[in-house]
C-alpha cells in the first residue's frame, strides 16, 4: 500500500492533449480520468480564484484535499479567458490540442466569442466536451447546474432512502461523478471516430442529469408498460429478497443479497436455519418478497447473536454472499484492497507523504500511474506558454503584468 508510483509515458492516452477549463468536479473528475492513462491535462485557472474546488470541502493547513485528488497528474496554468487577450492565448492553445473540456454555464464562451463554432474553426479537429447541469439545450439550459439538482430531479433521491422517511441525497458529488465518467466514454468514442473512422472533430453536449437518470433502470418503461412508480425500499430491493443491511451482535453491520435462488438457499444454511428452505413462506423469490418482514426478522435475530467476523465466517463457509459495511479506516486496513495496490501514497510538496486512490480500471500493457496531486495555482505557466506555445519572455511578463495568467 506504501507503493510510490511514478510518472510513465506508456499509458494508453500518451500523446494525447486535453485543455481542461472546468470547474468544481465533474469536469475535474474527466481530466483527473484522462491524466491518470497518459493524457497531457493543462488545467486552466483564473489568474486570481484557481479552481474553486481548491477551497471546497476538507482541507489541511489551507490545502484543499478534493483539489489535490482530482487536480493529479496535471498542469496547471493561469488564464483569464473573458479577457480579450485571454481570449487570443485561449485560442492559441486550442489549436495545439486534441480535447477540450468545458462547464461553463451554457452560452459563456459564446460571450466571450470561443464557442464551438470559433474554436472548430481554429482547430477542426477538436473534441469539444461541454459539461453542464442541463444539457446545452432545453428549457433548463441556462439555469445553474450542480449535482444535488440533477441528484433530486433524475429520480435518484425519490427512490433513495427509507419509505416512511423524506427522499434521501448522496453525501458525496454522486450525479458529477457519474456524469464524468458517461463524458470520458464520450470523448473516447468521438477520438475513436476521428482517428479509427477517419472522422471530424466534434462538440459533445453531457447534462449531470441524464447520466444519472440512465442508470436507474427501466423505471419509464414500468411506468409506461404497467404504470408502476418505483418507491424507497430503504436497504431492500424491490427485485429480490433477502437484501438488506443487518446489525450484527458487536454494534457492526453486514449487507446480503441473495438475488438468485441458490444463494438465498445458502443464507438460510448460514444462519442455521436449513428448515426454512422448505418454508412455503420463502420458497422462491416472489415468496420471500411477499414476506420480506418475517424473513428480515429472522436474519435479524440469528445476526443479533453473533459477531461481525463470526457472520462472516460462516457465510464465508456456505459461499452465501454477504459483505461488511466498511468506513475509509476499515478500506485502508483490508487485506484485498492491500493486495490489489488500490491505494497508493503519493509525495507531495505541500502534504508530505499523501494516500489517495490508484488509478482503476488495471491494464496489462499500459497501466495507469500518477506522478503528483494536485499542483500549486499556475505552477506549469513557465513551462506551457514558454516551452509549449513558444512565448517569449517579454510576452509572459506582459501578461503577466496585465491579469491575463
Amino acid at each position: 500500500m506504501e507503493k510510490q508510483m511514478t510518472n510513465s509515458e506508456n499509458g494508453p492516452l500518451a500523446g494525447l492533449t486535453v485543455i481542461e477549463t472546468g470547474t468544481m468536479i465533474s469536469a475535474g473528475t474527466v481530466g483527473r480520468f484522462l491524466a491518470d492513462f497518459g493524457a497531457e491535462v493543462i488545467k486552466i485557472e483564473h489568474p486570481e480564484m484557481g479552481d474553486h474546488l481548491r477551497n471546497f470541502g476538507p482541507q489541511k493547513d489551507g490545502v484543499g484535499l478534493w483539489w489535490k485528488y482530482l487536480g493529479r497528474n496535471k498542469k496547471s496554468i493561469t488564464l483569464n479567458i473573458s479577457t480579450d487577450e485571454g481570449a487570443v492565448v485561449f485560442q492559441d492553445l486550442i489549436s495545439e490540442a486534441d480535447v477540450l473540456i468545458e462547464n461553463f454555464r451554457p452560452g459563456t464562451l459564446e460571450r466571450w466569442n470561443l464557442g464551438w463554432d470559433q474554436l472548430s474553426e481554429e482547430n477542426p479537429e477538436l473534441i469539444m466536451l461541454r459539461l453542464s447541469g442541463f444539457g446545452q439545450t432545453g428549457p433548463y439550459s441556462e439555469r445553474p447546474g450542480f449535482g444535488t439538482l440533477a441528484e433530486a430531479m433524475s429520480g435518484f433521491a425519490y427512490l433513495n432512502g427509507r419509505p416512511d422517511r423524506e427522499p434521501l441525497l448522496p453525501p458525496t458529488g454522486l450525479a458529477d461523478g457519474v456524469a464524468a465518467m458517461f463524458s470520458t466514454m464520450a470523448i473516447m468514442f468521438a477520438l475513436h471516430h476521428r482517428e479509427v473512422n477517419e472522422g471530424s472533430g466534434q462538440y459533445i453536449d453531457t447534462s449531470l442529469i441524464e447520466p444519472i437518470f440512465s442508470l436507474l433502470g427501466p423505471q419509464p418503461l414500468r411506468y409506461q408498460q404497467l404504470d408502476e412508480i418505483e418507491q424507497r425500499t430503504g436497504n431492500r430491493s424491490s427485485s429480490s429478497a433477502p437484501r438488506n443491511v443487518y446489525q450484527t451482535g458487536d454494534g457492526r453491520a453486514v449487507a446480503i443479497s441473495a438475488s438468485a435462488q441458490p444463494i438465498a438457499m445458502r443464507v438460510f444454511d448460514a444462519i442455521e436455519r436449513p428448515e426454512l428452505k422448505d418454508d412455503p413462506r420463502f420458497a422462491d423469490n416472489e415468496k420471500r418478497l411477499e414476506n420480506v418482514e418475517e424473513l428480515d426478522a429472522i436474519i435479524q435475530d440469528w445476526m443479533s447473536e453473533h459477531t461481525r467476523e463470526e457472520i462472516l465466517d460462516r457465510f464465508e463457509e456456505f459461499e452465501a454472499t454477504i459483505a461488511p459495511i466498511y468506513n475509509v479506516a476499515d478500506i485502508m486496513e483490508d487485506e484485498h484492497y492491500q493486495a490489489r495496490d488500490a491505494l497508493v501514497s503519493v509525495e507531495d510538496d505541500e502534504l508530505g507523504s499523501a494516500m489517495v486512490q490508484n488509478t482503476f480500471p488495471r491494464f496489462s500493457e499500459t497501466p495507469g500511474d500518477i506522478s503528483h496531486l494536485g499542483p500549486q495555482l499556475g505552477a506549469h505557466n513557465e513551462e506551457v506558454y514558454g516551452d509549449w506555445l513558444a512565448y517569449d519572455e517579454q510576452t509572459i511578463s506582459e501578461l503577466d503584468s496585465e491579469g491575463v495568467i
